[in-house]
């Protein structure tokens, strides 16, 4: 029996130096859409300052190693103005997906121990609704939803990661805050117009709890 719990501890403990998971947030450095008005109708954004998601990574000889990360964002933003002599208002909201998959390499150095990943990351949308409330009469509105507003251009798309952070170990965790760079291949969002567009470069502050 001895014998045989040994094994499985000495099995546990290879597995936890192999493979560890945990948990990532942050706040976006950039912002998801940019908006403007012009003469006759203006958009604002209101996307939400968090990002959240599980972190999962394998563990390779020579401080190498492999990160999956799946993180979510909710977005939003309004458009108000007159189209064709009548006056709109429109409310959309939806929540953005980013799946980063990353080489890791961590520097040999003792305590903290600094790293940098790249590689690439897919990002898809859900749930996305807009709402357009328009005057039609005096005293009379008309509101109609759709979940392909004119302004959605890719409701997928994937770009290149690269970033840079630190892990430090704390009792039986590690603490990984870090600054990735992201460039998208395609934009989600283009107004025919020009005054809303979601960004293709992408910066974020994020904090890993691994264990």
């Amino acid at each position: 029996m001895r014998p045989l719990f040994l094994l499985l501890f000495g099995a546990v403990s290879a597995w936890a130096q192999l493979f560890s998971y945990g948990v990532k947030a942050g706040v976006p450095l950039t912002e998801f859409l940019d908006a403007a008005k012009s003469q006759q109708f203006a958009f604002n954004s209101a996307t939400n300052r968090y990002i959240v998601g599980p972190t999962a990574e394998l563990h390779l000889p020579l401080g190498l190693g492999v990160e999956f990360d799946i993180l979510y964002r909710h977005f939003g933003y309004n458009g108000s103005g007159t189209l064709a002599g009548i006056v709109t208002s429109s409310s959309a909201t939806g929540n953005a997906w980013e799946f980063p998959l990353l080489a890791k390499y961590r520097l040999p150095v003792k305590m903290v121990h600094p790293y940098v990943d790249a590689g690439v990351a897919w990002d898809t949308l859900s749930g996305l609704t807009q709402a357009i409330t328009s005057a039609v009469a005096p005293n009379r509105t008309a509101t109609t939803s759709t979940s392909d507003p004119a302004q959605l251009n890719a409701t997928a798309t994937r770009g290149f990661v690269m970033g840079a952070g630190l892990s430090v170990k704390v009792l039986v965790i590690h603490v990984s805050p870090e600054v990735r760079f992201t460039r998208w291949g395609a934009q989600h969002f283009i107004d025919p117009n020009g005054l809303l567009h979601s960004n293709l470069s992408q910066g974020e502050f994020l904090l890993g709890i691994t264990f």
